[in-house]
């Protein structure tokens, strides 16, 4: 993809780019879900400074860029040397997932997806955690896609019911989950049949990357391995399509 295209891309994933110091600095205070800043490399006014130290604490992402980088990113020509993208929805908290599931009085079923980058994938994966009644989903704040306009769309409304929670560290958010009673399947073709697996209780299904597939800690955090059979030619399913064959074969096992 050229730069620009990818530009136009990003800005028309993002339902509000926020240009201007001012109102980037009264986005992060009213506490709005900032998801990546963009600052003028170099540039140190105490205005800057403030919106630093606020991405910093929230977590953002802070990217430092040229001029010509935040003029093809800018809609309005008034950046003043900062762009922020704030996220399509409000992210939830992982506490909302138990409270979802003692509300309905059953064992928690979370989504955790490691590093998924297309939108379109994280939006119909929401989609099936909402249809396979998970409790939510969780994903992660760096190198994977936020909530989007295009998220939303693709999820169908899934969005407005399910909970999505933003972590910073996925393995270590898995160890805590842990400690409160989840144990963790992950997708992987050198698994065990999931058909073998016992499935039910408290759940963790972790879903990798589109193409790298769920990277080496988290995967070290997961108590099984699970592969789904492929009769075909090709090895291997879309995330999102792997996400749901396996969600399903949960919702069975519960059923029983």
């Amino acid at each position: 993809m050229q730069e620009n295209q990818k530009n136009e891309w990003e800005n028309k994933e993002h339902t509000l780019v926020i240009e201007g110091r001012n109102a980037v600095l009264e986005a992060f205070r009213s506490g709005k879900p900032i998801d990546k800043v963009f600052v003028l490399d170099g540039c140190q006014d105490g205005p800057i400074r403030t919106i630093i130290r606020e991405a910093k604490k929230h977590d953002t992402i802070l990217n430092f860029v040229g001029k010509d980088r935040l003029s093809q990113l800018s809609e309005t020509g008034k950046h003043q040397g900062v762009i922020a993208y704030a996220a399509a929805y409000e992210y939830a908290e992982i506490e909302d997932m138990f409270k979802k599931a003692e509300e309905k009085g059953e064992d928690p079923f979370l989504i955790l997806l490691d590093n998924i980058e297309d939108p379109h994938n994280l939006g119909a994966i929401i989609r099936t955690a909402n249809l396979a009644g998970a409790h939510g989903v969780i994903i992660p704040k760096r190198r994977a896609v936020g909530l989007t306009a295009t998220v939303a769309k693709t999820s169908a409304g899934a969005l407005n019911y399910t909970p999505v929670a933003k972590v910073t560290n996925l393995a270590k958010t898995m160890e805590e989950l842990k400690e409160r009673g989840l144990w963790f399947v992950c997708a992987d073709m050198g698994g065990e049949s999931m058909y073998r697996l016992n499935l039910t209780g408290p759940i963790g299904l972790v879903i990798g990357n589109e193409g790298e597939g769920v990277g080496r800690l988290v995967k070290e955090k997961c108590d099984f391995v699970a592969s789904i059979p492929m009769k075909g030619e090709i090895d291997s399913l879309n995330a999102s399509v792997a996400a749901g064959v396996l969600a399903y074969e949960i919702v069975r096992q519960r059923m029983k």
